[in-house]
């Protein structure tokens, strides 16, 4: 099966040139499921009911959120009601919403959808290495999905990286989100995870990992003037990561970025 993991749509930029390129790709590659980390999607932050509807519209299968799941307070009865999109697992019990969700390709392919959250330098949530244990412990391969993919929002690389390996062989794909830069390090783990670090933003790089520049750069001169970001909306990047899963085993068998637009070496079509 075919897989595309669209990363951090950040604002109208990373909305735009989602919205363009999610229906070409999911044509020319002859995508089974597209899932798209939208949590920065209105505005920089959050995501509201109309955008939510409109990424599905456009293509999107599942939706993944992140730190910021609950910035748009209307999202919530979408959170509630709609199985096909998620926040974080590891998000203290009784959170609004689910960690995880399972979607059904046409061809029948059953893909367990899990997000989980780090915990350095983040906002204070369960341990994600013991809540996705308990999640394997009772939710089996064969049994209840097929593949397996994690989105994991996180800071710290080393978090990621430790993710990765933790979930080697037990997930079909592995991918990090939240810091808003594309990694180089995607590759196949030892025993058949795909696995990249960050898969970056959808959005405008000419800024600070999505907002402009002058503003986010005024933080850091002035850290006691904190200001609301904006986010930057010039031009438009596509990042994501495309990924081949055999779903008999789970087992990643291709992964590669997905990179098309302004500022970034583009890597579509893949070779």
């Amino acid at each position: 099966m075919k897989l595309l993991f669209c990363g951090d749509v950040v604002g109208k930029a990373g909305r735009k040139v989602v919205f363009e390129n999610l229906p070409i790709l999911r044509d020319k590659l002859g995508l089974d499921a597209v899932i798209v980390n939208a949590e920065n999607a209105t505005h920089g932050f959050g995501i509201s009911p109309n955008h939510y509807q409109e990424f599905i519209k456009r293509g999107a299968d599942v939706i993944t959120l992140g730190n910021h799941s609950f910035d748009k307070k209307e999202i919530f009865s979408v959170l509630t009601e709609k199985e096909n999109i998620i926040r974080p697992l590891n998000f203290p019990e009784n959170t609004i919403g689910k960690g995880w969700c399972l979607f059904t390709t046409k061809t029948g392919i059953r893909i367990a959808v899990v997000q989980l959250m780090g915990r350095i330098y983040m906002k204070s949530v369960e341990d994600p290495f013991a809540v996705m244990s308990e999640w394997l412990e009772t939710h089996l391969k064969g049994r209840d999905y097929d593949v397996l993919f994690v989105d994991f929002h996180a800071e710290a690389t080393a978090e990621k990286v430790a993710m990765g390996h933790f979930l080697d062989g037990r997930a079909s794909l592995v991918v990090g989100t939240h810091t808003h830069i594309p990694t180089a390090d995607y590759r196949i783990l030892t025993n058949g995870t795909g696995y990249m670090t960050d898969v970056g933003m959808c959005g405008d790089y000419d800024s600070v990992i999505g907002m402009i520049t002058a503003g986010a750069l005024g933080r850091f001169l002035n850290p006691e003037q904190r200001g609301r970001l904006q986010p930057a909306e010039n031009n438009q990047t596509f990042c994501a990561v495309y990924a081949e899963i055999n779903e008999e085993t789970g087992a990643c068998m291709r992964i590669h970025p997905v990179r098309i637009g302004a500022f970034l070496d583009e890597t579509f079509p893949l070779v």
